[in-house]
């Protein structure tokens, strides 16, 4: 009280509550203990942080296996076969080239390249893990020895997959002949490809789901358990943000794979690649044969059909297509405004479509059928793909051309030749924005600079 009497600055007011004048060195000195302990939480809650992030993550204790399961029968292991098949894992974990899921292929990621890991019982591949070992892996993106995942390994969608399912898969890789195959480092640097930022952005962007034992047998529910969860679809579809992550991990609202080029078109718009105003039997048939009335697919999921789809069972096609036939539309293209496209652009880009496309595509942009009546070269009239907002399909097709997907239901699918070394860049968008004008289309123009920054991405 004296103190605080001598300096002039403070009295007691009502009730005996020591006060300070605004102003006065009592308040300034208050004020900057003030400052001091925010300061001072500040530093407490980032050194806590820090050692957080750093502190390496221990394996996550899962439910031991169901010890009257059975992973050395038969019938187990032809599960675990066609669930790999559901899962298209071959792919990713089969370098070209190399053995049936001995890892090693590179997988382009905006951050760098992740390469896929070795999946037969090999010592450098799962010798050592248990169906438990492999459960975590899947339901928590964690390895047998706690290390976080990189998310190229889509957990975020394998962790719906059952445990019962898991073990199937399980006793399946354990089946394969050993293949003694190490895969490189992952090369996203220093500081992305490290644990604490795996760590932050699994805070960010990954809950593993409850568990659950047995996957459903309803057809609308398997559609959505196979969509969701093996077939991984939102690993593509899902519109990611500068952190490679997104509020909805399983949204299929559509993005791009800036790594590889290529664009995922959204499941939700019917104008852009959802299939909610089709036939069921149209969406099989997509999906089994790769194509459907004037649709054919190509780039990645030709790739998808070629390895997984072609060959799944009729009934978990027809719940898929059903599941996304029921998808809720949400519109999302992009409107088209006529002042972008110059007169300059649209008159070139008539020149060389009559000269390098018209033969195939027809002069009016009508396709060409095949001798089984079936579309050999699609209509680019009312195309979905030439209409969608974002042209990185169009612009990958014409540089690097392509073929649809071998499948039983059609072995022989004409392909598209490539012109990355017949047209430069102004050709490419002068074509592209009059093919996206013409015929009653009406997309956005196509410029120099969206061709620039799709010519040199690494998947062509």
């Amino acid at each position: 009280m004296r103190q605080l009497h001598a300096t002039g600055g403070a009295g007691l007011g009502e009730g005996g509550t020591a006060m300070s004048a605004p102003g006065s060195p009592v308040s300034a000195h208050l004020s900057r203990q003030r400052g001091a302990l925010a300061m001072g939480l500040v530093l407490v809650l980032l050194i806590c942080a820090g050692a957080w992030l750093l502190w390496p993550s221990q394996p996550v204790a899962v439910p031991a296996l169901n010890p009257t399961a059975r992973l050395d029968d038969t019938a187990t292991i032809e599960r675990g076969r066609y669930l790999a098949v559901l899962g298209n894992c071959q792919t990713c974990h089969t370098e070209r080239g190399g053995a049936a899921f001995a890892g090693g292929r590179g997988i382009g990621t905006p951050f760098g390249t992740v390469y896929s890991s070795n999946l037969t019982p090999d010592g450098t591949g799962l010798k050592d893990w248990n169906a438990d070992d492999f459960w975590r892996a899947l339901h928590h993106g964690q390895s047998r020895d706690g290390r976080l995942l990189n998310p190229a390994f889509p957990y975020t969608n394998t962790t719906h997959v059952t445990r019962s399912d898991s073990d199937a898969l399980f006793a399946f890789f354990r089946s394969l002949a050993p293949v003694e195959a190490s895969v490189p480092g992952n090369d996203l640097g220093r500081y992305l490809g490290s644990q604490a930022a795996l760590k932050a952005w699994r805070a960010l962007y990954f809950r593993p789901a409850d568990a659950v034992q047995t996957a459903p047998v309803d057809e609308l529910q398997r559609g959505a358990y196979l969509v969701n969860g093996l077939a991984h679809c939102s690993a593509c579809h899902v519109p990611r943000n500068a952190l490679g992550g997104s509020s909805n991990m399983l949204s299929l609202a559509g993005g791009l794979m800036s790594a590889q080029g290529w664009y995922a078109p959204s499941l939700l718009d019917p104008a852009d690649g959802g299939v909610q105003e089709r036939e069921v039997a149209d969406i099989v048939a997509l999906f089994q044969t790769g194509r459907s009335g004037a649709q054919i697919v190509t780039g990645p999921m030709a790739e998808v059909v070629q390895h997984s789809t072609q060959h799944w069972r009729p009934d978990d096609l027809q719940a898929m297509a059903v599941h996304l036939k029921a998808l809720p539309v949400t519109r999302s293209r992009v409107q088209a405004t006529t002042e972008a496209r110059s007169d300059k652009a649209l008159t070139q880009g008539a020149k060389i479509y009559e000269q390098q496309c018209a033969q195939c595509h027809g002069a009016q942009g009508q396709g060409v059928r095949g001798n089984d009546g079936a579309w050999a070269y699609p209509a680019l009239a009312g195309n979905s793909t030439v209409l969608q907002g974002v042209p990185a399909n169009l612009v990958q097709a014409v540089l690097y051309g392509g073929f649809g997907p071998s499948t039983a239901g059609h072995p022989r699918p004409f392909g598209m030749p490539p012109f990355v070394l017949d047209l430069n860049g102004q050709d490419i968008a002068d074509l592209l924005t009059y093919v996206r004008s013409a015929w009653g289309n009406d997309a956005p123009a196509v410029s120099v600079l969206d061709v620039q920054q799709l010519r040199n991405t690494a998947g062509k």
